[in-house]
């Protein structure tokens, strides 16, 4: 059937032989699904940025638009702009353009450190070569003063020439809709890509969600605490809540599903296949 919402699946380059040919087996296992377009990260700081690139070309053999995420922290614009001449040489048309995370004990951020400053170096460079991707945040980014702070912060990058915007997850729907309608109201009318992230094992949830601010429920939170190590029963449960989410997301007109694959196949296939697509 045609899906009624597009799709596309993020990854993280791997970092031995194995991984890579693991990783090649999720790609071609979600590639049945016909995604809009797969992502690959970096590490910290940017530092396995060629390892992204090598992973994005492997990626994309399958003939899927593969985006490479690209973040300015710490970064020169000699640098950036030697990359963005890389990406146009390798036939690259889409980017996850980021700030990225500055870490502790380092002062200087680079000559780009805002994810606006990045889109509109891009834009200045390349012109309308690349379709930017930038981040957004529902429930407001960790970092930020406010919500109100952080939504002008994101009407900046869309105004520096962002084409759209992937979501950091949630389990909230509420939290999607009422970000995307203050958005319209400020005028915002690129498409915003709802992040999901599969749930399969809590201590992880936990830790990734403390970091980037994402909320988990009390309710979800609770029963998953209850299955202690039951691990067949964490991902049952993560199906179903996850599930229940991306169908309030798809009724409520959301574009598209963002799926944060973790370089594993059967969460994201497994939600997907309950959603019909």
């Amino acid at each position: 059937m045609t899906s009624p919402v597009e799709l596309s699946f993020e990854f993280f380059p791997p970092k031995t032989p194995y991984g890579q040919e693991q990783l090649l087996s999720v790609r071609d296992q979600l590639a049945v699904l016909d995604p809009n377009f797969f992502s690959v990260t970096f590490g910290a700081s940017g530092s396995t940025q060629e390892r992204t690139l090598e992973t994005v070309l492997e990626m994309g053999a399958t003939g899927i638009e593969t985006a490479p995420h690209m973040a300015c922290i710490l970064s020169s614009k000699e640098k950036v702009r030697a990359q963005l001449h890389k990406y146009q040489e390798k036939g690259i048309k889409r980017i996850v353009a980021l700030r990225g995370d500055l870490p502790s004990g380092v002062g200087a951020p680079g000559e780009l450190p805002h994810a606006n400053e990045l889109v509109e170096f891009i834009r200045a460079e390349t012109g309308d070569h690349f379709h930017l991707e930038v981040a957004a945040y529902p429930e407001t980014h960790p970092q930020a003063r406010s919500f109100e702070d952080d939504l002008k912060n994101f009407k900046r990058k869309i105004d520096a020439g962002a084409n759209s915007a992937i979501t950091q997850y949630f389990y909230n729907a509420d939290a999607y809709f009422y970000f995307v309608e203050r958005c319209q109201k400020l005028g915002i009318d690129v498409p915003i890509v709802a992040g999901v992230m599969p749930i399969t094992n809590y201590s992880n949830l936990i830790r990734f969600s403390e970091a980037c601010g994402a909320e988990i429920p009390r309710w979800v939170a609770k029963q998953l605490d209850a299955y202690h190590d039951d691990t067949a029963s964490i991902r049952q449960f993560g199906e179903e809540v996850v599930t229940r989410l991306c169908e309030q997301l798809i009724a409520g007109g959301a574009p598209s599903l963002h799926f944060y694959t973790l370089n594993q196949t059967e969460p994201s296939l497994k939600i997907c296949k309950n959603l019909g697509l």
